[in-house]
């Protein structure tokens, strides 16, 4: 009888067992990982030392004379990225849900540049780019267009990539918004249809009841803007000049050129950026759900 209770809460806990394995791999593959980074952000370190200098490195990253733009543009890059999948896959959404003939073609298409590499984008958009032999320029000489150097020029070169990394990846927004729009109950749009056609079920059904759609694309889309680095490296390595330099291509160049306690504690800065900024549009969004 006395080993009664014990045998209970052994029973009481055992499912919390489960939680073990997962813990484990949080605390190895992020947590440690994690404090590794703080550390060697507060070192000068090469692969075989590392010496201590305290907040030199974060003191020399945020006086970068580069940084402001960085900053600058990895804004706009985030937020045009985020704004314009929502503009753009919530029509094509609409449009794929409907009676359209040949909506699962059209469904495959859109969404195939989403399983393409990011790199093999980059390197495609680029020589379709060139400003003499590029196909787009080609394309519009012969409709009378005068040539654009659409990764040259410094006024044009953030927004050519801005473009390109719609086109990628609009088609997982708009399997995001199909999801939101398949779940609504049919009910809602028989009334609509009866109070008056397409515009009042996209306006009072479609429009409102996606929401929760519409904020997983901008909180998905605008954290991975903010940390985009690839394609842009891919496609002008931040040039012209410095044009089209983001928060990671700085970080990233300063890797290359042998700073590494630098670089570390650029990665922790981002790492900062991403979380103070990820966290309470989170959390806005989701009272925003409850209030629905």
């Amino acid at each position: 009888m006395d080993n009664m209770p014990r045998a209970r809460s052994v029973l009481l806990s055992y499912p919390y067992w489960f939680y073990i394995p997962a813990v484990a791999l949080f605390g190895v593959f992020f947590l440690a990982p994690t404090a590794m980074a703080f550390y060697f952000s507060l070192t000068r370190w090469t692969l075989f030392d590392a010496t201590f200098i305290g907040l030199d490195n974060y003191e020399l990253f945020l006086s970068d004379p580069q940084l402001k733009l960085a900053f600058r543009n990895t804004v706009i890059y985030a937020l045009l990225t985020s704004g314009l999948k929502v503009a753009v896959g919530l029509p094509l959404a609409v449009l794929l849900t409907s009676v359209l003939k040949l909506k699962g073609f059209f469904r495959s298409v859109i969404y195939f540049p989403v399983l393409v590499s990011t790199v093999a984008v980059g390197i495609t958009f680029s020589t379709l780019m060139q400003p003499s032999t590029g196909l787009i320029n080609k394309t519009l000489g012969m409709l009378g267009a005068g040539r654009i150097d659409w990764l040259g020029d410094p006024a044009l070169a953030l927004y050519s990539v801005v473009a390109v990394d719609v086109w990628k990846g609009v088609g997982l927004a708009m399997v995001i918004f199909m999801a939101g729009i398949q779940s609504i109950p049919t009910d809602y749009f028989d009334a609509a249809r009866l109070e008056g056609g397409s515009w009042v079920e996209f306006r009072h059904v479609i429009l409102p009841l996606s929401r929760n759609a519409s904020f997983t694309v901008i909180l998905l889309s605008f954290i991975g803007g903010l940390r985009t680095f690839d394609l842009i490296w891919t496609m002008t390595h931040g040039g012209p000049g410095f044009a089209s330099d983001v928060l990671t291509s700085v970080i990233f160049k300063q890797y290359q050129a042998g700073f590494y306690g630098l670089s570390t504690a650029g990665n922790v800065v981002m790492f900062l950026l991403v979380t103070l900024v990820a966290y309470p549009l989170m959390r806005f969004f989701n009272r925003m759900e409850l209030e629905l």
